[in-house]
């Protein structure tokens, strides 16, 4: 029952941030050269989530981003809060490319739609526009996440499935940096099980940037590999 009630109280601050901050988000949503204004305002939501839920990130080590610079950042993808950690703990303003079903989410979505890029996985010409879209973002000086993943492995047993070609594909046609993290709690303190979870520590870590300069299509499955074994390495190595 006390689970229950946790877990329902998850989706009261989803709409209370949201709410008090209305006015801002409807501005800082009409353009996107207010986007990092809006990002900033996003942080505070992700925040007040978390800690809201008794959940506090703990990062293992600092995110050291700059400024006017893209980067692809890429994580293992767990649950609901990976979102909200994501922009917890990366302060440098970042799109995320997601699926459109997130859109249906009252209030939320309504704001998902305006800010983020929205991919229907059984649509090609879907998955055409997000690099497209990337692209466009990029050049405002933005960098994208994406969790290459796909979504969220109904194996709940699996520890990472495997990861999609696009972020590799973005990252070396704009020749940014990946940059990997390792979300390592996320499942445990709120999964998709409704039953399960609680509040404690979310700890994350950032590894050092993978450079994608003079590599080509060619070399994309050797960055996903490479990417994907990293962080797997890192979680089996936190299991034992």
């Amino acid at each position: 029952m006390a689970v229950a009630v946790w877990r329902i109280w998850f989706y009261v601050l989803m709409v209370v941030p949201i709410v008090i901050m209305l006015p801002f988000l409807l501005i800082f949503t009409s353009s996107e050269r207010f986007y990092p204004q809006y990002y900033f305002c996003a942080r505070i939501w992700a925040k007040s989530i978390l800690y809201g839920m008794g959940l506090y990130p703990v990062c293992k080590s600092p995110v050291k981003l700059k400024n006017g610079n893209s980067y692809m950042l890429v994580a293992n993808h767990t649950s609901m809060i990976d979102i909200m950690l994501m922009l917890a703990v990366v302060r440098h303003p970042f799109i995320f490319v997601g699926k459109k079903e997130l859109a249906r989410i009252p209030l939320f979505g309504f704001f998902y739609r305006r800010t983020c890029i929205m991919v229907d996985r059984n649509c090609n010409q879907s998955k055409h526009r997000v690099f497209s879209e990337a692209q466009r973002r990029l050049n405002q000086g933005n960098s994208i996440c994406i969790f290459p993943e796909g979504g969220v492995p109904e194996d709940h047993a699996l520890l990472l499935d495997n990861f999609k070609d696009g972020a590799f594909r973005i990252a070396i046609d704009y020749q940014i940096p990946i940059v990997p993290f390792t979300f390592y709690d996320n499942k445990k303190r709120f999964p998709y099980r409704f039953s399960f979870g609680g509040p404690g520590p979310l700890r994350v870590k950032a590894h050092d940037m993978i450079p994608t300069e003079g590599k080509s299509q060619g070399d994309r499955r050797e960055l996903k590999l490479r990417t994907r074994q990293l962080i797997l390495e890192d979680l089996q190595t936190m299991q034992n």
